[in-house]
Order: C-alpha cells, then structure tokens, then sequence
C-alpha cells in the first residue's frame, strides 16, 4: 500500500472519493492508502473459493463478496478491501458501498502485504465483534490458515497445507480440498532465504 499525499479525510469524503476513483484505495484514520494490482495466482485462488463459496451458501441468506466490497471497521477508523468476505447480518443489506458485520474474512497474501494481513490489519479485524474467522491463504505454497475465535474470545490456529488435504471453514460450515482453491494457480517462487513449509 503507498500513502496518497492528500490531507486528512473524513470517511464521508473518503467514500465520495472511492465513487469517482479509478483505482482502489484503503483508508486507515484519515489516510488514503493506493491498492496494488494483484498476481494471477492471488486473482485465481480468490476466484476459486469465492466460486466455491458463492456455490455452498446459495440459498441459505449469507452473502459472498470478492474483492471490490469494502469492510468498515468503526472501532478503527478504516476501510478494508478483503479478497473474500462472508455477511449474513441483515443490516448489511442496507450499505451498498461496504459492509459492516462480516463473520468470515479471507485475505490471499502476497509480498507486499503479508505482514500488514498479519499484523495491523488482523488486530483491526479481530474488533469486529461479527467476526468468526479469518483465513490467509499462501501463494508460495499450498498452506490455509485458519484464525477462529473461540467462546472466551481467543483466536486459535489452525493450519493447513499439502499434507492435509482438505480445509474446513467452520464460520460458514464449508469443507473443501486444498486442490480445488490451488486449481489452476502457478505456485509464485519463494523468496531467496526463505524458508519453505
């Protein structure tokens, strides 16, 4: 994300702003943060499980949202792009811009944002009192991570990868194999130095 160089916003201003945009932009607490174009395997593999999903809950009253629907977070003062997103608050449906009570988040990382979708933006997310799950998915290698909140509030861990097949998201009762999200998707290279896991 690169800082625009423009004074403070109001998140009014903000969303009058992202109407008339060309680009995708994240606002954090009054700044206006550009979005960078995304890799073919970040594109596919938010595709495939967002297909996946939209396939699962048809019917049952959640909404499945990719990429371009904006999450506020009021607590924080920001404007999220998630790459997926799960709603099934009614109130939801009353913002066509974003939305407000999502109770499962996916973010697919890449280099220039993994640290953020670890760190400032899940602690961000994790004020979401909707929030059941939120889910990063590797582009290097076939590896889901599951963060659940469980009933004390606690985010707990659970990872997936290569030697286990299949993944479940326990916010929207959906099981699925790692080779279906990771269909068609040219594994990006992993960085000299880097461990691979």
């Amino acid at each position: 994300m690169i800082a625009l160089p423009q004074s403070f916003l109001s998140p009014e201003a903000y969303l009058q702003l992202e109407q008339q945009s060309q680009t995708k932009q994240e606002y954090i607490n009054g700044a206006v943060y550009a979005m960078a174009g995304a890799s073919d395997a970040h594109v596919t593999i938010a595709g495939n499980l967002f297909a996946r999903l939209l396939n699962h809950l048809r019917g049952g009253g959640c909404r499945v949202y990719i990429a371009d629907m904006k999450v506020r977070i009021l607590d924080r003062n920001c404007f999220y792009y998630p790459d997926v997103m799960v709603t099934r608050n009614p109130q939801d449906q009353t913002t066509s811009t974003y939305k407000q009570f999502p109770k499962l988040i996916v973010e697919v990382l890449s280099d220039s944002t993994e640290a953020f979708d670890r760190g400032d933006k899940f602690a961000d997310y994790q004020t979401l009192e909707s929030l059941e799950e939120y889910v990063l998915i590797n582009t290097r290698h076939q590896r889901i991570e599951c963060f659940r909140r469980d009933s004390g509030g606690r985010w707990l861990l659970q990872t997936y990868t290569e030697t286990t097949p299949w993944f479940e998201l326990q916010s929207v009762d959906f099981a699925d194999s790692l080779a279906t999200i990771y269909e068609d998707v040219i594994l990006e290279s992993t960085p000299p130095g880097e461990r691979s896991f």
